[in-house]
């Protein structure tokens, strides 16, 4: 227990103290904001600051901070760490950052932003990248709330039955105006979402049934592994996925700078939004090894029964039938409510792509069909567990570029070094996770350790090295023009 009081309290500090540091780096002002400069209506629309909160958060905490929380609680109260110093560190700085681009270029998609930062053939990469990633979460984030609430009703309104229901709001979602539905029904679930999180931690600290692992179990020679013999580096990282830092968040963040008044709430809406997050990843990792008593148990149980079937057991078990439904409507909600602006922000990345106006309503019809196309296509593949691991890598792949954007971002704007590092340095360590990941997982190369280990370290140090190089050389040419 004190190792995950300690962590949540390090959660708390460091909204406090690291995203006012971020904030104070980025240079906030009053200028005028997209949604003030132009709304459409659609898209640009102004909305007050704790609603903007709520439909961030509820964008970003998809079944990461669950799925991904529970899977990575299989290394122990370890995970604790990454979750808390990567929230700080890395997905905090990540979020706000990718957020405040797109304001102050206009709402502009984050793969038009690294286009900007990192060259035109970036742009392409990120545009490809940026749009596989959404439909694939809008996939992986239908087909788990669809298994959810299927457990909840008759047999006769089966997962399939639920699929369609959620592909086909979806589709609404992605098509109507952003305050019709999702600035209207968010704060609604919001409170399912709280409510879960409030429940579970309150039975894991006081109810007196669930021992927490501490910490100093899981140091040393002796403690446990991870009971498949999974490496902590790098498939832990991956495995949290958005609990600590993602790059989905970047595709979200935009939408929520379009409906900003003002630059000043940003770190409320994007940094709080990573931290709030975080927290709910932390509960889950607990509540996952104390419920199941052991990584060994808890892993045997994610093989056994899915991940879904997990969630339901704890929350059930904890919190009673009605407490237990309620807990599970915040965890439906929160696949639901990012799967909806996964396939949104599919279509305006797509938009930004090509110069495609979304004031009127044919265009975004024209857009909004092919992308949900695709993702009833690949729901049909079937293998969550294949699609989730995709989708893990490819989104802690894309934090890395946007990260290396934010660092480029800062340094072209006139910021010291010292305050470019606050992105460059989570940029090179999730350069480290990504290639490594990729070298050893078993879905990609598969190769040992002995290579993926070195082959990741030397690919960070080495863009690390090209960051500094070339923005020297870009401050050289400054210093020269000046001259």
């Amino acid at each position: 227990m004190v190792t995950f009081l300690v962590c949540f309290l390090l959660l708390l500090i460091g909204f406090f103290t690291y995203s006012k540091i971020v904030e104070r780096v980025f240079c906030v002002d009053d200028r005028a904001t997209p949604a003030t400069v132009h709304p459409d209506g659609v898209d640009f629309v102004p909305m007050k600051t704790w609603r903007i909160f709520l439909v961030q958060l509820l964008n970003i905490a998809g079944l990461g901070p669950i799925y991904g929380a529970l899977s990575g609680a299989c290394w122990g109260p370890r995970v604790y760490l990454w979750i808390v110093f990567g929230t700080i560190l890395g997905g905090g700085v990540h979020d706000f950052l990718s957020g405040m681009m797109s304001e102050r270029h206009d709402g502009a998609s984050i793969s038009e932003i690294v286009g900007i930062y990192l060259g035109k053939i970036m742009a392409i990469v990120m545009r490809i990248f940026s749009v596989i990633l959404l439909i694939l979460v809008g996939t992986n984030f239908s087909l788990g709330p669809a298994a959810l609430i299927g457990k909840l009703t008759p047999e006769a309104l089966n997962t399939t039955f639920w699929l369609v229901v959620i592909l086909l709001y979806y589709f609404v979602a992605t098509f109507l105006p952003i305050d019709k539905i999702i600035g209207k029904i968010y704060p609604l679930f919001g409170g399912a979402l709280i409510i879960m999180a409030v429940g579970i931690a309150s039975v894991l600290l006081f109810s007196g049934s669930y021992v927490m692992p501490e910490l100093t179990e899981f140091i040393g020679a002796s403690a446990p592994a991870h009971p498949t013999g999974l490496p902590m580096w790098s498939m832990m990282f991956v495995t949290v996925a958005c609990g600590a830092i993602s790059g989905f968040h970047a595709t979200q963040s935009p939408m929520m700078a379009r409906c900003m008044t003002s630059e000043r709430e940003g770190r409320t809406v994007f940094y709080g939004a990573m931290v709030t997050e975080g927290v709910i990843a932390l509960i889950w990792a607990a509540a996952g090894v104390s419920f199941y008593n052991g990584v060994g148990p808890l892993s045997d149980a994610i093989s056994s029964m899915g991940a879904g079937n997990v969630v339901y057991e704890i929350s059930t078990t904890m919190m009673g039938p009605v407490g237990g439904v309620l807990a599970m409507l915040g965890v439906i909600a929160c696949p639901i409510t990012s799967g909806d602006t996964a396939f949104r922000s599919a279509r305006l990345t797509i938009a930004d792509w090509f110069k495609i106006d979304q004031s009127g309503w044919k265009n975004r019809l024209f857009l909004s069909v092919p992308v949900l196309l695709a993702g009833a296509v690949l729901t049909q593949w079937g293998d969550f567990n294949t699609l989730w691991r995709y989708f893990s890598w490819s989104n802690q792949t894309l934090a890395m570029m946007v990260l290396w954007a934010g660092a480029v971002y800062l340094h072209r704007n006139g910021f010291p070094p010292a305050a470019c590092f606050i992105a460059a340095l989570p940029a090179t360590f999730m350069t480290a996770v990504s290639v490594t990941y990729f070298f050893q997982a078993p879905e990609c190369l598969h190769l040992p350790t002995s290579v993926a280990y070195p082959v990741g370290l030397v690919a960070a140090l080495l863009l690390l090295a090209i960051f500094v190089w070339r923005e020297w050389i870009a401050n050289q040419k400054k210093v020269l023009k000046k001259a």
